[in-house]
């Protein structure tokens, strides 16, 4: 058997790679990549949480490996998918030669390792986000991804880009509805505020590996606290602290900013500089403003793009329109006008005498971007076919560094120049330091 599903496995990425569209199925028949027989072996690391949104999503395909430093998690996955071999390791879980792609939905301080890991042993990834906390782990993912991207298939995990509302968004700020492009802004209410990292409490129960929730991240002391929060949510109990997350930069962030990422077709920042709270080595910040410099591309010019969070906000347009209305929205300002949004709706405001719309030539029906697929199953046919999804690692990661550079510039409290080419700070040597996270004696970012 073990045999039979590494053929299996090389055929099909061969046949990919080349353009075949053929993969061999477990049963050693040749069906078309998009065929609906056709089914991937699929591993699960972090079965508890947020993997319960991936349930139904992926079991319409093999799921061979589950994976969970916690074995209470473990068997309430291996109830649901009583056939996939159960693994306490990632690392080992991704060494198990029957597995095609991966499904990650870990702690945010283990995505880089396990996204980067999974494609240098060939697999398809769909990672949850952020996909990196740091500028230099999302460099090292889309560098591996551009040597792979010819036999992988990679999705962020930033769902709320299947709304039809941002393919809308993106329509009307490249058709010039509201004239030349200026500025973006993108931002999030939520305030979650904490001291420091939790102090000692008791030891981990018997069935948590807690070294390995740890990972390559400094070892702190256990605290129950850490694991308080409801499935899906718990993320809320760590990722405000530096080792285990970026905050709301990395959070709702990731969903917010695409609004704006996916309208305007954005390459690396020339500049970032940030304000905010006092900072806090052990607490990533409630209340920041973080703005970048954008290159021009070939439909508009130069522009900024404002993060915004805590309660940090945009100046609105108008007196009478509140933007604090809305929790986590976007904001684009052009010559003649304004689009506000949230991730679901969005309000066109004209500006100015000469806003009379005679400018906009509006698309037809026909020409709009075409309703977009489900997220995970979008991921799963491009593994099967064509590789194409809409969050791969060269669009997201770009967006996950210029977001890790805007909390580099909060740290160094001063403007920073970037040189996107080679990422690096051009104008301050001791900022270039903060690029990086440090790691655990033992851990390599690219095992």
């Amino acid at each position: 058997m073990e045999k039979q599903r590494s053929t299996r496995r090389t055929f099909l990425k061969s046949a990919v790679a080349t353009g075949a569209g053929l993969i061999i199925l477990p049963s050693g028949t040749l069906s078309g990549a998009n065929a609906t027989s056709n089914k991937l072996n699929i591993a699960l690391i972090g079965s508890h949480g947020r993997a319960f949104q991936h349930y139904d999503s992926i079991d319409s395909e093999n799921i061979v490996a589950i994976c969970d430093v916690n074995e209470k998690n473990l068997d309430l996955a291996a109830a649901r998918f009583p056939k996939a071999k159960k693994y306490i390791d990632w690392r080992k879980c991704l060494d198990d030669k029957g597995i095609d792609a991966v499904v990650c939905c870990t702690p945010d301080h283990t995505h880089a390792f396990i996204g980067n890991w999974a494609m240098n042993r060939d697999l398809h990834i769909y990672l949850e986000k952020p996909i990196a906390m740091s500028v230099e782990e999302s460099r090292v993912l889309q560098a591996t991804y551009q040597k792979k991207k010819h036999k992988l298939a990679t999705q962020a995990g930033t769902q709320r880009h299947a709304y039809p509302n941002f393919s809308r968004v993106r329509e009307l700020i490249k058709d010039g509805a509201i004239g030349e492009l200026r500025h973006c802004y993108a931002w999030g209410r939520r305030q979650l505020r904490k001291p420091g990292y939790l102090p000692a409490a008791g030891s981990p129960p018997k069935t948590l590996d807690y070294d390995l929730w740890i990972g390559p991240s400094p070892m702190h002391p256990y605290n129950p606290g850490y694991f308080a929060g409801k499935p899906a949510a718990n993320c809320l109990n760590w990722n405000m602290y530096w080792d285990f997350g970026t905050g709301q930069v990395g959070d709702m962030g990731a969903h917010t900013m695409d609004l704006v990422w996916n309208a305007i077709d954005a390459d690396l920042p020339t500049s970032a500089v940030a304000k905010g709270e006092a900072f806090n080595p052990e607490v990533t910040p409630v209340e920041l403003e973080a703005t970048f410099k954008v290159p021009a591309n070939d439909w508009r010019g130069e522009i900024g793009v404002t993060w915004c969070q805590g309660g940090m906000m945009p100046r609105s347009p108008k007196k009478h329109i509140d933007l604090t209305q809305i929790g986590h929205g976007a904001m684009f300002k052009g010559t003649k006008g304004y689009v506000i949004a949230d991730f679901q709706s969005r309000v066109v405001l004209p500006f100015g005498d000469d806003a009379d719309f005679g400018y906009y030539d509006r698309r037809s029906k026909e020409e709009m971007t075409p309703k977009a697929k489900h997220f995970q199953k979008e991921w799963i046919d491009a593994c099967k076919g064509d590789l194409k999804t809409s969050c791969n690692f060269d669009y997201n990661g770009k967006m996950a560094e210029m977001m890790a550079l805007g909390l580099v510039a909060y740290k160094a409290g001063k403007k920073l120049n970037y040189d996107g080419a080679k990422g690096q700070i051009t104008n301050n040597a001791k900022a270039n330091e903060l690029l990086k996270r440090k790691y655990r004696k033992g851990w390599t970012l690219n095992g």
